[in-house]
């Protein structure tokens, strides 16, 4: 092997190490669903539906742990492939002194906890509109661990589907809500994707059926049609993220 060869060689090995070493780490720090069933997409005049929702959301039969085991499933074994960073085992989150030390402001409550279904051993941890103290909080505290931390939810909310007035049909929209921070808790980028299901509901006298029976269908539904192109929304909302981190 003559010299120039060696050098090429040389300096191929250094840029693909250079590369590797350089991969940013994310830790995903809030993983859960909102069981609180929105109905503002239908409209005004329909807040007497208030009730019903919270009796489904105390409803065991309105079980929504197996489509969250699904999004999450998907989210780390597909999704997370598309993002410019390594996202780092649960467990090494999970389980990190930090983590398990903070406090989020806007802890939930005996009585708004009713509201999340949190996957496992996250906490619920609020992100958004004055959420800085926990998107600050948690970034700097795992930032000897990480370049950023992750937040994650879906939530879902009743629509119109077809007709009008009392005849008309009701979907599901599912919502979820990807943000990510660096170590100093600036934003990166956050962004919100939805779909509505196919299949829909029906109105009685202009009222929607609110039933576990009729609903987790509808947001089974809705989710399979999120995650059916969210891989590629994915990677191309985030194709300049990396640079921010």
């Amino acid at each position: 092997m003559n010299n120039f060869k060696k050098l090429a060689l040389l300096l191929l090995v250094v840029i693909s190490t250079t590369t590797f070493a350089q991969k940013k780490k994310v830790a995903v720090v809030t993983f859960y669903a909102n069981k609180m069933i929105s109905f503002s997409g239908l409209g005004n005049g329909y807040d007497f539906l208030l009730k019903d929702v919270l009796n489904l959301r105390d409803d065991p039969n309105f079980n929504l742990s197996p489509l969250l085991e699904k999004y999450h499933s998907n989210f780390f074994n597909d999704y997370s492939k598309e993002f410019p960073f390594e996202i780092l085992p649960e467990n090494e989150i999970l389980t990190n002194p930090k983590y398990l030390a903070f406090t989020p402001k806007y802890e939930l409550s005996n009585y708004d906890a009713k509201n999340y279904l949190v996957y496992q051993n996250y906490k619920y941890v609020y992100e958004g509109m004055m959420g800085k103290y926990n998107e600050e909080g948690l970034a700097k505290a795992l930032a000897d661990k990480v370049d950023g931390v992750l937040f994650v939810y879906i939530d879902f909310g009743l629509v119109p589907g077809f007709g009008i007035g009392k005849t008309m049909t009701i979907k599901m929209r599912v919502n979820t809500r990807i943000a990510l921070y660096n170590k100093t808790g600036e934003k990166v980028f956050a962004f919100t994707e939805g779909e509505n299901s196919k299949k829909t509901g029906v109105m009685v006298g202009g009222v929607p059926i609110i039933k576990p029976e009729k609903l987790l269908p509808m947001c089974d539904s809705a989710l399979e049609e999120l995650m059916g192109d969210l891989q590629k929304r994915i990677a191309k909302i985030i194709k300049k993220s990396d640079a921010k981190l």
